[in-house]
Order: structure tokens, then C-alpha cells, then sequence
């Protein structure tokens, strides 16, 4: 009977569904619903939207938690039913994707356009050291050309109602499963997606979660879940056959509930506590092997097993497809074919959140360094000429997506520039940024460029009004070589000044055979040759070996205490005590002037062009010493010689009493510690009131004296560092700190910087910035520029080098060499003199006279010069000879000797015999 009544209600069952009065209305419904769904999904794909990267730092402490909280705070998005109904029905959703592409494995959010400032508000609210930048190109937008897809989505095992396991119950990041499976991908051609859709739930998800708890409790399956289940057919037949079960009252029974079934209550509670989305889960592999398709998917899919519980939920494969056609809805990003199933934010947490220290896949694209606030002071580009005109702009705040052109006020800048970085950070872009911000705003500047490079590219911005206030020096450029005399005197007053920066510059560049005794001769002889008209450095070398010029220089001369040195002290020096004493000078000096490319420069008597001219009058010097073109040593002397006249000049303004009367000149120094001498010290502490402004660079911190380094650390106002070495990261992070850490100076990419910048004269907290991009030149006016420079700068070299040979003259024992001295040679004297010797006056130009008995035997034969095919004199000397009966002379004495015959000692009277006492022979003085 009960199976008869059971056929009975299938029959009448099938027969009411097939009744046109039914299957009609229906079908006219499942119809409604597929267009306004089509609509709905046409709606969605046409807004405007953004792909966002997220890069968190490797030293990121934020755990699961933050990413519940994340999901807590996006929740707001949510439309209440009035927007609802003027939105059309559409409620916003967000897509949060983990893709590994090329080998990297890096985290997204897809998210509306209109939403995006609040979704990156959110993140950073709970991922403060986060980097957020959009996506250059959408990675699922990339035309691909691999032959095999697969594509598969992640549901449920059980009821939505009923939790998975969360990140609470794990002991390991869950996350570092998924990723580690990415990692594994052996070819670069290979890829893998993963695509979370989220969007909010109003409340009402909580009434059907607790509707459902309720049937349960009253003896409904736990079968019945999100999904359609043909078990619910069998429990609707056994309704139907089988009376409920009736308590003493009559009233129905309620089912008891097992140990299972109340965790399972209780659990499914407790999770509609919480915050709930929708979600879609969505997987696809990209390659060339469906064996490695099936592997990898098989593999990813089963990382989400781990969420699952026998006693709760889990996640299962669904809809495997191996179609190209299936990438359609992982590309489209909207929820097609269903409305995925309820997470609560504890259980969305655990799917999706950013890496932290825990996680050690490798591949993960990690932020490079933290990013930190810039100060609210900070100089920013307005767009208004009449503010942005004392702002030479260079960066591009990256705080949080937050982009502002800014720069540095021009006042600040007299309180100087350091910048250091790895080669090819972005140094040079840097200086050339700062130096265009001088081209634009029509100032004076410097560039010295050991490469070449930034000289080039800086004369390609220069406009055509400004091509006649251009120096260009460029030693290179043998056939127009420009005068450049570092020994040329403007002021008397700087005699001293020229002196020491001098032999600063040669002592810096030869300083590991440096001795006191050569810097001691190298001192009196420039002295003496400053106070001669049109001495050049080739001068040193004919000063040293050419008695007439000496004599001739010393005839110039006024300082009492330079003539001491050379008419009393060198005066007394024997020949092969002098021989020994200059040859070091000689060959310091000769290192360089041999050259004829620089001896073609600093040969001619007159420089081409006044720096301090340049300076008052806003002029520009570029000077190109490509170390590839010149030489290194050649690069590094000429530098220094043209860092110092550029010191002595700013330092020779203080004939103009009113600081605010000394215009600002801008000197750009890259690789400085090439051309830096102990005296750089002086420059940074005292060009600030001669308004001299540096902006100098380098590569690292060892490469500087201690010097150098100590006035770089202690002068400089603004510091910015590129990517450095992690010996350097240590040191700089002292100056940087607390914002930054001597770690996030290691990992910077190209063009990222951290600054720490004096803004209105006050030191600013340090920040982070991207350097701006360089624009293209309107005109290139180089060409025009090197030619007039040339014609205004230079001589032809045919020229320069006939007046140099007319200058130098041979040495006069060249000319006239003197024949072998024929007694013995004395003991030398001490160095240096002994300082009771007679001074004399510029009044007394001959050394005083010496007692009859003291006087000394004659010299030793003096040396033979020579001139090398390089232009080098060389000094040779003989060696002594034992004297011969023919040519020994007896000693002078205080009475007169007999007379010899021609005959020789025969014929002459015996002389008396005399005891004689040897002299203690002193301590001929060495090189220290």
C-alpha cells in the first residue's frame, strides 16, 4: 500500500510539472533570470577598474589576523537595498589573485576604479610597510601562446553554513603551501593563477545561517547544503510514508542530536558571528604539456585541501576544464555561472593574505625597501612659475601611491648635496635632474664629469640664448686644446692658497711615494715661480734644472723667506745632493707634463677663461674628463686642479662685502673623490658664504679619506642614497634612522632613493622617493655650443705648442757643459741647513761672502741632461773618478803654496808635512 502511494505521488508529480500551466511560467522565469544575469554581468565588465601589486618587505611581522581585519574594513563597500536599486541591481566585488608569471609569484587586487583609493586605504591601514603601484599591463590580458589550459574552480564539500578550518587551528602559515606550489613550476613558460572574487553579504545570511541550524536541530540531514542533492528526493519519500514520532502528549519528538552533530551546531554558530562574502575560487595553468597540466593543477588543488575537516567543510575541484575557452571567466573577473558559496572573514583570512616572515617560498616578489611619509613642509611643484622658480626638482614621492614632484628650496642647497649609490642606482640621472632645474632657471654652474656622459646629455637642454655663456672643456679635443694655467695668480693675496691646493693636489695623486723632503722643495719652488709673469707648471721642471731661469725667477722674487731657501740653503747643496733631492719633483711633475694632451693645456701661460667671471656672471663650465679618452691619472689631476681654482675663486668673492651680493653658483662633482684633497674639507664648511653650492657624488664610502668623510658626514645639509653595499648600509643607516633600517638600503631597485633633506634651513626626517624621468630635449644645441666655445676658448694646437717651445728653453748646461772638475768631492752637507745660517733680504740678492779658510773644495762634475723622445728631461751622472798625479791639486790653505813646475812633483820644493784630522762626515738626509 505505501509503495503504491508512493508511485501514486510521482506520477501526479511528473504530471503537474509537465502541465504547460507550469512548465510555461517557469520557463518564462529561468529566461527573465538569464537575461537581467547577462545584463548584470554586461553592467559589471564595462566599469573602469584597476589592477593594484601588492609588495610587502620581506621583514613583514603582520600575521593572518591583519588580513581578517583587511576583510573586516572592505566589508563597507556593501550597498544598503536603496543604492542597491540606483546602482541597478550591482553590487561591487573585488578579486584578490596570487599568479606566478615568468618565474615571480607575485600578489593582486583587481578592484573597481571608483573604489580603488579606499581598497588601498584599507590595506595600508592593516599592511603599513606595504608598496602599492598599478599594474603596467594585466597579466591575464597578455596575449599568450601556450598550447595547453587547464582551468578548474574550488567549492565546498558540505553546507556553506558549516566552517573550515581557519589559520587559528594551523601551526604553519597555510599559506606557504600555496605559494611553495607555485614556486615548483620548472619552466619560466609555465604559469599558474589563482583568482579569490569576494563580495559582502548583507546580514541576512545570518538569518539563513541560523534558519538552517534550526532544521537541523529539529531532525533536518546535514546533507542539504548550498548545492543540489539528490539525497533530499529519498528524506521527501520517507516524509511522506512515515508518520513523525509523537512524545506522552501527542506533540512530535525532536530528533536527538549526537556528540557529532552538536560540534557541528555549535561550529556552524559560531561562524555566522562574523562578517561573510561570497566567494568564487578559481584556479588555471598555462603550458606546453597536458601531463604537467594535470600534475600542477592536481598539486594546487590538493594545497586547498589542508583547510579541510572530516567533521566540518572543505574545499573539492569543480568544473576541470582543459578548453582555452574556460581562461573567458578567470579573465572576466565577475561571478559567472553561480554565486560561489558564504566565507565568514576568519575563513577568507585564511585563504588569501600577503606573506609574512614565516613564509619562505622563494620567487615571492618582495617589496625592495619600506616606504616612509615625506615631511609636511616638503617643497612640492605647484605649477605656479613664481613659486616653482626656487624649487630645483628632482623626485617623486612614493608613500603609499601618493605621487608629488617635489625638490629642494634654492637656499638649501648652499648647505650642499651628497649622493651615493651603486653604479647604474641612478647617481648621474640625478645630477643631470639637478642640473636642468639650473639650465631652466638661468643659473651659473659647474659640471666636472669623469665620465662623459652627464657633460654630453646636460648641453643637449641648454637653449640657444644661453650657447655664449657656455666653457666647454674638453682635454680630449687634442686640436683645440683650452688654457687652463693652475699657477696663474689673480690676486697676490692667494700666492699661498695656490701654493698648498697645489701641492695638495700632487701629494693626493702620488701620495704613496710622497715624502717631506720632495714636498719641501716642490713648496719654495712654486712660491718662487708664483712671483714670475706667466708661469705655468712646465716651469717647475726648468726651475729645478736650469740655472739661468732659476736665476732669472729668483730676480722676481720679493719673499725674503723663499729667497733664504734658494740663494742660501740650495745655493750650498753639492750637485749630487741636488740631483738626488729633485729627482722625485722631477719625476712627479714630469708624469703629467710629459703628456702633450695636457701639456697643451696647462702649458699656456693665460687660461682661456676666468672661473671666477663664470661664477658672477651665471655662466656655465662643463668640463668632460672621460677617463676613457684621457686617462685615468690625467682625469683625477686636471679635476683637482680645476675643483681648486673653483674653490680659490668662491673664496676670492670676499672682496664683495654683502653675502646677499654673491650670486649662486652650483658646482656638480661626480666620483669626487677622484679630484678631493684634504682641503675638500674647507670647501664644504666655508663655499656656503662665498655662495659656492655642491652637489657631489659617489659609489661608496671607502673611497674617500677619513677627511674627506668625516667633513662629508659633518657639512653636508641634504644626503640621498641609491642602492648601496652592505658595509656602506651600516653607515648610512645612522643618518637615515628611525625611518630606516641599514636593510632597506640593500634592496632598492633602480631610481629609488631615501632622502634625508634640510628643508627652510631645518633638518627634515628621512623619506623615500623615485627620481623624476628625464625629458627629451627640444633643441640639441650641443654642436652649436662646442663650435662657439672653441672659437671663443681655445687655440689651434699648432699654436700652443710653438709658444710653449718658445717659452721653454734648453737648460744652460745643455748649451755650455762644463768640463770635468778635477778635485775630489766634499762630504755632503746636512738637509735640511742648519738654522744659524746668515739670512739675506730681498735688498741682498747674492749669498753672503765665506772666509778664505772655509773654502769649500770645487763641485763634483755636474749632471748631463738629456730630453727624451716624450719631452722628459733626464738627469745622468758620472760617476767619480779617482783623481790621477796629473790632475790632483793640493788644498787650499790660508798661506800660498809653492809653485809647481810644468814638469810635475820632481822638480818642486818637498812640502813640510802636516798631521791632518779627518772630518766626521755627516749624515747625508733621506727620503722619508
Amino acid at each position: 500500500m505505501k509503495i503504491i502511494n508512493i508511485m501514486n505521488f510521482f506520477v501526479e508529480f511528473i504530471q503537474l510539472i509537465l502541465s504547460p500551466y507550469v512548465w510555461v511560467p517557469v520557463c518564462l522565469i529561468l529566461g527573465g533570470l538569464a537575461v537581467w544575469n547577462n545584463r548584470k554581468i554586461k553592467q559589471i565588465q564595462t566599469v573602469e577598474s584597476t589592477l593594484l601589486i601588492l609588495e610587502i618587505p620581506k621583514t613583514n611581522d603582520k600575521s593572518e589576523l591583519a588580513a581578517e581585519q583587511l576583510f573586516a574594513s572592505l566589508h563597507g563597500i556593501l550597498r544598503d537595498a536603496e543604492e542597491l536599486k540606483r546602482a541597478g541591481g550591482v553590487q561591487e566585488h573585488l578579486s584578490f589573485e596570487i599568479a606566478s608569471v615568468g618565474g615571480q609569484i607575485r600578489f593582486y587586487v583587481w578592484t573597481p576604479t571608483t573604489l580603488q583609493s579606499f581598497v588601498e586605504g584599507q590595506i595600508y591601514a592593516q599592511y603599513p610597510t606595504v608598496q602599492i603601484h598599478e599594474a603596467d599591463e594585466d597579466y591575464v590580458a597578455h596575449e599568450r601562446h601556450h598550447s595547453v589550459v587547464h582551468t578548474a574552480e574550488i567549492t565546498l564539500t558540505d553546507s556553506e553554513f558549516l566552517p573550515l578550518k581557519t589559520f587559528q587551528s594551523f601551526e604553519v602559515d597555510p599559506l606557504a603551501g600555496i605559494t611553495g606550489t607555485l614556486a615548483k613550476l620548472e619552466d619560466t613558460g609555465e604559469e599558474l593563477w589563482i583568482q579569490v572574487l569576494v563580495r559582502p553579504v548583507p546580514d541576512s545570511w545570518h538569518k539563513n545561517s541560523n534558519a538552517w541550524i534550526s532544521k537541523v536541530k529539529n531532525g533536518g540531514g546535514f546533507s542539504i547544503s548550498s548545492g543540489f542533492d539528490m539525497k533530499w528526493l529519498g528524506t521527501l519519500a520517507e516524509a511522506l510514508v512515515k508518520p513523525p514520532e509523537t512524545g506522552a502528549g501527542g506533540e512530535a519528538k525532536p530528533k536527538e542530536l549526537s556528540e557529532r552533530d552538536k560540534t557541528r551546531i555549535a561550529e556552524a554558530e559560531k561562524k555566522a558571528t562574523k562578517l561573510g562574502y561570497q566567494v568564487k575560487i578559481r584556479l588555471a595553468y598555462l603550458g606546453e604539456s597536458q601531463a604537467n597540466a594535470k600534475l600542477r593543477m592536481q598539486a594546487l588543488v590538493g594545497t586547498y585541501k589542508q583547510y579541510n575537516s572530516t567533521n566540518l567543510n572543505g574545499f573539492k575541484q569543480s568544473n576541470s576544464s582543459m578548453d582555452k575557452d574556460s581562461l573567458g571567466a578567470y579573465r572576466s573577473r565577475v561571478f559567472m555561472g553561480g554565486d560561489g558559496f558564504v566565507l565568514n572573514i576568519e575563513e577568507l583570512a585564511s585563504v588569501f593574505h600577503l606573506p609574512h616572515t614565516n613564509v619562505e617560498t622563494p620567487n615571492i616578489v618582495w617589496a625592495s625597501t619600506k616606504t616612509a611619509e615625506p615631511p609636511a613642509k616638503l617643497p612640492v611643484i605647484t605649477g605656479n612659475e613664481a613659486i616653482d622658480e626656487n624649487i630645483s626638482a628632482f623626485g617623486l614621492t612614493n608613500f603609499r601611491g601618493i605621487n608629488h614632484q617635489f625638490g629642494m628650496l634654492r637656499y638649501d642647497r648652499s648647505r650642499h648635496v651628497y649622493i651615493i649609490g651603486q653604479t647604474g642606482a641612478g647617481k648621474s640621472g640625478l645630477l643631470e635632474l639637478f642640473a636642468l632645474s639650473d639650465v631652466y632657471h638661468n643659473q651659473g654652474y659647474a659640471i666636472i664629469d669623469p665620465h662623459g656622459d652627464f657633460a654630453i646629455n646636460n648641453m643637449k637642454f641648454i637653449p640657444a640664448h644661453r650657447i655664449k655663456d657656455v666653457v666647454y672643456f674638453n682635454p680630449a679635443d687634442t686640436a683645440h686644446p683650452v688654457g687652463f694655467n693652475p699657477l696663474e695668480v689673480t690676486d697676490p693675496n692667494m700666492k699661498s692658497n695656490i701654493s698648498s691646493e697645489v701641492i695638495g693636489v700632487l701629494k693626493r695623486m702620488f701620495g704613496e711615494s710622497w715624502g717631506p723632503r720632495l714636498e719641501y722643495i716642490l713648496r719654495y719652488t712654486i712660491l718662487a715661480l708664483l712671483d714670475r709673469p706667466e708661469t705655468t707648471m712646465l716651469d717647475i721642471t726648468r726651475m729645478l734644472t736650469d740655472k739661468k731661469f732659476r736665476k732669472e725667477t729668483l730676480d722676481y722674487c720679493t719673499d725674503t723667506v723663499v729667497l733664504q731657501f734658494w740663494k742660501v740653503e740650495f745655493a750650498s747643496w753639492n750637485d749630487k745632493f741636488v740631483a738626488e733631492a729633485i729627482a722625485p719633483v722631477l719625476n712627479k711633475v714630469g708624469a703629467f707634463t710629459a703628456n702633450p694632451v695636457i701639456r697643451n693645456i696647462i702649458g699656456q701661460p693665460k687660461s682661456t677663461f676666468n672661473i671666477r667671471e663664470i661664477m658672477d656672471d651665471g655662466k656655465i663650465l662643463v668640463v668632460n674628463l672621460s677617463k676613457g679618452l684621457i686617462g685615468e691619472d690625467n682625469a683625477g689631476i686636471l679635476g683637482s686642479f680645476l675643483v681648486t681654482k673653483i674653490q680659490l675663486a668662491a673664496m676670492s668673492r670676499s672682496d664683495i662685502p654683502n653675502v646677499e651680493d654673491r650670486r649662486p653658483f652650483y658646482l656638480y662633482v661626480d666620483e669626487f673623490q677622484n679630484f678631493a684633497t684634504d682641503s675638500f674639507a674647507t670647501i664644504l664648511s666655508e663655499a656656503r658664504k662665498y655662495g659656492l653650492n655642491l652637489t657631489v657624488a659617489n659609489q661608496y664610502i671607502s673611497q674617500m679619506s677619513d677627511t674627506v668623510r668625516g667633513a662629508v658626514f659633518g657639512n653636508v645639509g641634504t644626503m640621498i642614497s641609491f642602492r648601496v653595499s652592505a658595509e656602506d648600509a651600516q653607515i648610512l643607516a645612522q643618518q637615515f634612522q628611525p625611518q630606516f633600517e641599514a636593510n632597506d638600503l640593500l634592496q632598492m631597485h633602480n631610481r629609488h632613493f631615501i632622502v634625508n633633506m634640510v628643508i627652510k634651513g631645518e633638518k627634515a626626517p628621512a623619506f623615500s622617493a623615485t627620481t623624476l624621468n628625464l625629458p627629451p630635449p627640444q633643441v640639441d644645441n650641443s654642436a652649436y655650443i662646442i663650435q662657439n666655445s672653441r672659437e671663443q676658448f681655445s687655440l689651434p694646437r699648432a699654436e700652443v705648442e710653438q709658444a710653449i717651445s718658445d717659452l721653454i728653453q734648453p737648460p744652460e748646461q745643455l748649451k755650455k757643459p762644463k768640463a770635468t772638475p778635477t778635485t775630489p768631492v766634499p762630504d755632503t752637507k746636512q738637509w735640511p741647513i742648519n738654522a744659524q745660517t746668515q739670512m739675506i733680504t730681498p735688498d741682498s740678492a747674492t749669498p753672503p761672502p765665506v772666509p778664505a779658510e772655509t773654502v769649500p773644495p770645487a763641485p763634483t762634475a755636474p749632471p748631463v741632461a738629456s730630453v727624451a723622445d716624450d719631452g722628459t728631461l733626464q738627469i745622468r751622472h758620472d760617476r767619480k773618478k779617482k783623481p790621477t798625479a796629473a790632475t790632483q791639486q793640493p788644498a787650499v790653505t790660508s798661506s800660498p803654496a809653492p809653485a809647481q813646475t810644468e814638469e810635475g812633483s820632481r822638480d818642486a820644493p818637498k812640502k813640510r808635512k802636516r798631521k791632518r784630522t779627518r772630518k766626521k762626515k755627516p749624515a747625508t738626509p733621506t727620503e722619508s
